[in-house]
């Protein structure tokens, strides 16, 4: 049960909660493979009502510029690679004929046209197979330190490769599939204009790192960048109000950077465990205990249309992760008011996809199912 002491300051409690964060979001797929591990804390009293920043009309509007240097804007980046590399890329994340049966595209788990995932909490792969953990957004998952909820890939390019390879997902091999790809004349072209000096265009390493470079254009700058870069206008008078409850909670101890989030790990269930227990997360990697229930923190990006949520996609609203990860991880109760208006700046993460750049391109003549 959450202790109901007296409520404490936000400075105190900011302190208090060092080292805990909220761990909502579905954005897995950067570079880096070092564990984060934080210190578990006593069972602490329930969280200040938030007088004068929640619940009344706050003094001073903006967010203290402390808190604001914690973040960093999204900066769009420009490809130093060839257009043909990255033409190629888009094409093969939309082509179904990466998996076994001709049927399951990147796109197929992550369609960008609904912010990079199903919004279911497995996704389905070849002959029907339900994933194992929740699939989440490929937006701006290049810039994450590592790829997949356990971190097990460093880097866009090598997460690729997990999806085409595993039985249960596209359940391709990749004999199998530099055959089929060399096949298709259009291909043929394609591979040759982005790897022109390679003997062999055709390869799993070529097919990853093209898609890769692909996947490094699908970011989503938002009003909360257009904040970040000296535009005051760019929140409301609540979601400023939201940003401010979230930073008081020590949420952004965890969430920070660009991204808010994906830099680091986390164990969920540090102050009260975590209900599903089955996935061992980073544990299963490692085989040491200490790891369990250890995964990456998500990018709190485009949260508010990228559910359900957690690695098990076991929630379906916003809301109800809010107040359930500051149960499981702080220890805390949250009022309704506190809980909304930390979803409300939330909205404010939603970005601006770029239609042009995702818009699905025609695929080379092929016989397709």
């Amino acid at each position: 049960m959450p202790c109901t002491a007296s409520r404490l300051s936000p400075v105190t409690l900011a302190a208090r909660f060092l080292g805990l964060a909220l761990c909502i979001g579905a954005c897995e797929s950067g570079c880096g493979d070092d564990h984060t591990t934080v210190t578990r804390l006593p069972a602490i009293a329930a969280p200040p009502s938030m007088a004068g920043s929640v619940a009344e009309p706050a003094i001073e509007e903006d967010l203290n510029p402390r808190l604001v240097r914690r973040f960093k804007p999204l900066t769009v980046l420009i490809s130093q690679r060839s257009q043909a590399l990255v033409d190629l890329g888009r094409v093969l994340y939309y082509e179904p004929l990466l998996s076994i049966d001709g049927r399951i595209s990147c796109n197929s788990c992550h369609p960008l046209d609904h912010f990079g995932v199903t919004h279911t909490a497995l996704s389905t792969g070849v002959g029907g197979r339900l994933g194992r953990r929740n699939a989440p957004s490929t937006f701006n998952a290049s810039l994450q330190f590592a790829q997949f909820w356990d971190g097990r890939a460093i880097s866009s390019r090598e997460q690729v490769k997990g999806p085409l390879l595993n039985p249960g997902e596209m359940g391709m091999n990749e004999a199998t599939l530099v055959t089929r790809l060399s096949a298709i004349e259009g291909y043929r072209r394609a591979f040759e204009a982005a790897f022109p000096t390679s003997p062999q265009p055709i390869s799993l390493e070529s097919i990853s790192l093209a898609i890769a470079e692909f996947e490094r254009g699908l970011l989503t700058p938002a009003r909360w960048d257009q904040y970040l870069a000296g535009d005051r206008t760019a929140l409301s008078a609540r979601e400023k109000e939201g940003a401010k409850v979230f930073a008081n909670l020590g949420c952004m101890v965890c969430h920070e950077g660009q991204l808010l989030g994906g830099s680091m790990f986390q164990k969920v269930g540090v102050i009260i465990p975590w209900p599903n227990q089955a996935d061992r997360g980073r544990g299963e990697l490692s085989n040491n205990a200490v790891d369990d229930m250890t995964f990456k923190v998500p990018s709190l990006r485009n949260v508010a249309n990228t559910g359900p949520y957690f690695h098990d996609g076991s929630v379906t609203t916003l809301a109800a992760a809010i107040q359930m990860m500051a149960r499981h991880q702080l220890g805390v109760s949250l009022t309704d008011e506190e809980a909304s208006a930390i979803e409300t700046w939330m909205g404010s993460l939603t970005g601006k996809v770029p239609e042009d750049y995702v818009r699905k391109p025609a695929l080379p003549a092929a016989r397709r199912p």
